[in-house]
């Protein structure tokens, strides 16, 4: 006989307060709150299999308002998950639990998102979605063919990325998407009423969503909008109303039950308001019988999805995409021979362009775009069409000007798996992205961020353009690889890198100025992938290494030809990438970088970081202030990029040096 829905949905809100109570931390009110709309969803509509998390057309769901982590953690538990167990549960928040405080990603093979950062899973469900349709485009209904889910809350709902991402899902008419907003009117601070009047349906409504309301804790009104929802061809909004902390018989729908435990007197009136008679973390067997008979419902949907698998003619490709392995051929490799055969003096936004052209040749699972800046970026190439809510085959996205939106929607994309995201801005505008960027790190997401127009070289536009910390920043981030080449050859190098990585995002920094190609004869390996290398040694006894990267390898070349022409011996080195570098054993580290010899850095930004190479007794050339509107050659001499206001610096940094 089948059980009452809300015995089911107790279990959750049993689990939660037990762990959030034990760890004496954490959210349980959005847990509680929304355990009647969760368990509808998990037995009755989820297309999911605990024994397979990885299943490629499994639903996707993301915990947007991933505070409430012990909703997600309760779920899985008790759908059959191997992870987490409840020993995890009852660490919860703990060293060494699979429990964090957010769900992470990279802890537990079920979760799809690492989320907390209010607004961004919604916004990186919309690129699951995204991903979703494009791969049915091109596989067919009988290899891709599932739906996005997302709970949000109301901070969800006021980040601005929810703006930036739900207008994207409605221009492109992304009907598998449906987000449940746990409408509970509650925030930290207090009532919603503090802060916000605002008419969020009619909001959605003017995205160009279905909206649809039901009562969170009415199993027939949540099954009905349920309905509703799916039927449409639109993404949807469903607007659940709901006490935040249901069940807590004092604290719920107050901002008592948000972020703190309960306390052990409101865990013991619970159970009592809930009849809820066992021990903490303790399950009656009848409940736990009945959910895990509802995490066995989609087995037979799984295993009909199987045999269409193996007996089709695309299963090769459809596994090698969805798998994330790069084909042999890149199209690198034959786009390097030629750049050796005819060099190139271009930007290196150009040059990224060019690469690209043989890329997505080459790679069908690449999809790019641009918030508002394509001209610019040089991300689509010939044969990109768009990808529209009337063509979803397409592999370019116009975001709009919607930086935040369009890394966190990259970053749903690559987790989805089967594409690989790339998109581009301003680097200067690295900023709107940074949230996401983050994340992508953190969650180890394979996207690759193209920002363009990289230092005061940009020009005319002047400092609100100009980037000058933003490098440095973004190196600071764990995880993320940030590129930035000198010319044609490297910028190929940092691309191939970049789709090489399975396990993070990847950054380009690139010029708007043309630069000389300073390789021209053809490597046999991929000289980027050490992070830095001797571009050329010293013909004169060795006394200077420069070090540079991007457009001040070439001024580096230059300084060296003069320095050359005193008898000073200078080596040049271009280090595209930082953190690469640094994962090189020590001894190539003291070959590229000998201690005993004068270093000098060479970049036009910050010099912050910079020490950490040239040590404390090197010169750091760079720019710790705002830049200026002017020409980008006058820029360059003002702010001392020229042989003729460094080579000075270093003389006179050897004559000391000598006395010593």
């Amino acid at each position: 006989m089948a059980l009452e829905p809300r015995l089911l949905a107790n279990a959750i809100r049993a689990l939660a307060m037990d762990a959030v109570q034990a760890a004496n931390s954490g959210h349980p009110g959005m847990p509680m709150g929304m355990a009647d709309v969760a368990t509808v969803l998990f037995t009755e509509h989820l297309k999911h299999d605990p024994t397979d998390p990885a299943w490629h057309d499994r639903d996707r769901f993301v915990l947007s308002a991933g505070h409430g982590s012990m909703l997600i953690y309760a779920l899985l538990h008790l759908t059959g998950y191997e992870k987490p167990t409840l020993d995890d549960i009852r660490n919860f928040r703990q060293l060494g639990s699979l429990c964090a405080g957010h769900p992470e990603n990279f802890l537990i093979p079920a979760i799809e998102a690492t989320t907390g950062p209010l607004g961004q899973g919604l916004a990186m469900a919309v690129g699951m979605a995204i991903a979703e349709r494009h791969l049915n485009a091109g596989f067919g209904d009988d290899l891709v063919d599932h739906k996005t889910w997302v709970i949000a809350g109301d901070g969800c709902l006021m980040e601005g990325v929810n703006h930036e991402a739900a207008g994207l899902a409605g221009h492109l008419g992304l009907g598998r998407l449906n987000v449940f907003w746990d409408n509970n009117h509650i925030t930290i601070d207090g009532s919603t009423d503090l802060s916000t009047s605002e008419d969020i349906p009619a909001r959605y409504r003017a995205y160009g969503w279905h909206v649809v309301a039901c009562d969170g804790h009415d199993f027939d009104s949540i099954r009905a909008a349920i309905a509703e929802a799916v039927a449409d061809p639109r993404p949807s909004l469903i607007a659940c109303k709901t006490i935040i902390g249901w069940g807590a018989p004092n604290k719920m729908g107050t901002s008592a039950t948000h972020g703190a435990a309960l306390g052990v007197d409101e865990v013991a009136a619970a159970r009592k308001h809930l009849v809820w008679d066992s021990e903490p973390f303790e399950i009656p067997q009848p409940i736990m019988d009945a959910w895990r008979e509802a995490g066995r419902r989609a087995a037979p949907l799984h295993e009909e999805w199987r045999v269409r698998l193996a007996a089709s003619s695309q299963r090769e490709e459809f596994v090698r995409r969805m798998e994330g392995r790069l084909p042999a051929d890149t199209g690198l490799d034959a786009h390097l021979d030629a750049l050796a055969a005819n060099p190139q003096k271009i930007a290196t936004r150009k040059a990224s362009e060019i690469a690209l052209e043989a890329i997505n040749a080459a790679l069908p699972e690449t999809i790019g775009g641009s918030a508002d800046l394509t001209g610019s970026n040089n991300t689509k190439t010939k044969k990109q069409a768009p990808l529209t809510r009337d063509d979803y085959s397409g592999r370019y996205i116009y975001y709009g000007i919607r930086e935040f939106g369009m890394s966190a929607a990259m970053n749903g994309m690559a987790l989805h798996g089967g594409v690989i995201p790339y998109g581009g801005t301003f680097l200067v505008f690295s900023d709107y992205c940074r949230p996401a960027i983050r994340l992508a790190a953190l969650q180890r997401a394979r996207s690759i961020f193209v920002m363009t127009h990289d230092s005061i070289g940009l020009g005319e536009d002047g400092p609100t353009h100009q980037p000058v910390e933003h490098v440095t920043s973004l190196r600071m981030i764990p995880n993320l690889a940030v590129f930035r080449p000198a010319d044609v050859v490297e910028t190929a190098e940092c691309w191939a890198l970049s789709l090489a990585r399975q396990d993070g995002p990847s950054l380009l920094a690139l010029t708007r100025q043309n630069l000389p190609q300073v390789r021209i004869e053809r490597s046999a390996e991929n000289l980027c992938a050490r992070g830095a290398y001797r571009l050329r040694a010293a013909a004169a006894p060795r006394r200077v290494v420069l070090v540079a990267t991007g457009s001040e390898v070439e001024l580096a070349l230059k300084t060296a030809d003069a320095l050359e022409g005193q008898g000073i011996g200078a080596d040049v080195v271009s280090m595209p990438c930082w953190s690469l570098f640094d994962a090189q054993d020590a001894a190539y580290r003291a070959d590229v970088l000998p201690a005993e010899v004068l270093t000098v850095s060479i970049e036009a930004g910050t010099t912050l970081g910079w020490e950490h190479y040239t040590g404390r007794d090197g010169i750091r050339i760079g720019l710790d202030r705002f830049g200026a509107s002017a020409p980008a050659e006058d820029l360059f001499r003002r702010f001392g990029f020229t042989v003729e206001a460094i080579v000075p610096q270093i003389t006179a940094a050897l004559e000391t040096k000598g006395d010593q």
